[in-house]
C-alpha cells in the first residue's frame, strides 16, 4: 500500500527534525515525505539540508498558501499519482517504530475505511478496571479503562451537560469528547472525528473534499470540520495500536486572546457542519456549555497559576461569543473547495 506523508510546519525546525528521525526508524517507510513549510525564515530549510532523509521533498510556500489548511491543500496537490493513502502528522509529534505499519493495517482490516487515525499515548494516564466498574464523579470510564476526568467535565456532569455520545462522536449540541478519551486498549474504534495531526485518508477522498480555508492560520478545529464531512460519506476509524507522542510545542501558536475567540467561533462553525439546524435544546446546551467554559477560564485568572493567559483567553471567548450575534461564520460552502 503506497502512501505519502505530508508534514505542514511553521517555525519549528527542531521538533520537525525529531519527528523525521522517528520516521526514519519505521518498520514501513513512506514512499514520499512532503514538507510544506510556511516559515518566514530559512531555519527549517537549513536543518533539512544538514540532515538528509530518504524520499523527502521540501516546499516553501508563500504568504498566499501559508496556514495549516492551505498548506495541507497545497501538499495534496503535490502527491504523486501512484499514491493510495495520504498521511498527515503534526510537526511536534514523535512516532513509535510500528506507527505506519499499524495505521496501514487498519485499511486491510476495514477495506471500507476512508480514513484512519493514530493514537497519542503520552498525554493521559489510564488504568485497567475490573468488570462492571462504576466510575466516580471525577473519573471517565470507557471499554474497561478509566482515567481522571478534568474539572470542566466534572462540572458539566453535575449540570447535566456532558456528552451523550461515545468518544470521537459529536452530539447534537457539539462539545463532545474527542478521540483522546479512547483508552489504550490496542483496539480499533469507529469514530466520526479524527485529530488532523495524526490522521490518514484514502487519496480518493480528496477528489470530493478538501480542507476548508475558513480556518485561517493555526486552524483550530479544522480537523473536526474535515473529518465530520468525510464521515458523512464513509467510515472513519482510530487504531490505538498506531502509537505516537505529541509534545505540543508552543512556537507558532496564536496568543491567548485570538485562541479564545477561535475556540468559540470555530466551535460554532463545526457545530453547524454536523448539525445545520439545531433544535432549541441543542442551542441551549451549546450556549450553556460555552458560558460555563468561559466562566471557568475567568475563575482560572483568579485562582490559577497562569492568570494573565487565562484572563486573556476568557476575554477572547467572551468577544467571540458576543460576535456571533452580529457576525456568524459563513456556512455557504461546507466542502471547503
Amino acid at each position: 500500500m503506497k502512501f505519502s506523508l505530508i508534514i505542514c510546519t511553521y517555525m519549528r525546525p527542531e521538533p520537525l527534525l525529531k519527528l523525521l528521525q522517528s520516521v526514519q526508524t519505521q518498520t514501513v517507510y513512506p514512499y514520499e515525505i512532503l514538507i510544506i513549510d510556511g516559515s518566514t525564515n530559512d531555519e527549517t530549510r537549513a536543518i533539512l539540508n544538514k540532515n538528509q532523509f530518504e524520499n523527502l521533498k521540501y516546499f516553501l510556500v508563500d504568504a498566499q498558501n501559508r496556514g495549516l489548511t492551505k498548506q495541507r491543500n497545497f501538499g495534496i496537490q503535490k502527491v504523486s499519482d501512484y499514491i493510495g493513502i495520504i498521511c498527515f502528522l503534526d510537526d511536534d509529534t514523535v512516532l513509535e517504530p510500528d506507527y505506519f505499519e499499524n495505521l496501514l493495517n487498519t485499511y486491510e482490516v476495514f477495506p471500507e475505511a476512508l480514513g484512519v487515525g493514530g493514537y497519542i499515548c503520552n498525554e493521559i494516564k489510564w488504568e485497567k478496571t475490573a468488570e462492571n466498574y462504576i466510575p466516580k464523579i471525577n473519573e471517565f470510564y470507557f471499554d474497561g479503562w478509566k482515567r481522571k476526568d478534568g474539572s470542566r467535565f466534572v462540572l458539566r456532569k453535575k449540570l447535566n451537560l456532558d456528552s451523550d455520545c461515545p468518544p470521537g462522536f459529536s452530539p447534537g449540541f457539539s462539545h463532545g469528547r474527542s478521540v483522546g478519551f479512547l483508552p489504550p486498549s490496542n483496539k480499533i474504534y469507529e469514530v466520526e472525528q479524527l485529530m488532523g495531526g495524526v490522521s490518514s485518508f484514502k487519496k480518493s477522498v480528496f477528489e470530493k473534499l478538501s480542507f476548508s480555508t475558513y480556518f485561517e492560520g493555526y486552524g483550530l478545529y479544522e480537523d473536526a470540520d474535515f473529518t465530520l464531512r468525510v464521515a458523512k460519506i464513509g467510515k472513519l476509524y482510530l487504531n490505538t495500536k498506531a502509537k505516537l507522542d505529541h509534545f505540543h510545542d508552543l512556537s507558532g501558536r496564536p496568543n491567548q486572546y485570538i485562541y479564545g475567540k477561535m475556540v468559540v467561533r470555530n466551535g460554532w462553525y463545526v457545530w453547524h457542519v454536523k448539525n445545520p439546524n439545531p433544535s432549541f435544546r441543542d442551542r441551549f446546551k451549546w450556549n450553556m456549555i460555552t458560558l460555563v467554559l468561559t466562566l471557568i477560564r475567568f475563575s482560572n485568572s483568579v485562582t490559577g497559576s497562569n492568570r494573565k493567559e487565562a484572563l486573556t483567553e476568557a476575554v477572547g471567548r467572551t468577544i467571540g461569543w458576543l460576535s456571533l450575534t452580529l457576525n456568524k461564520p459563513a456556512l455557504s460552502n461546507y466542502n471547503g473547495k
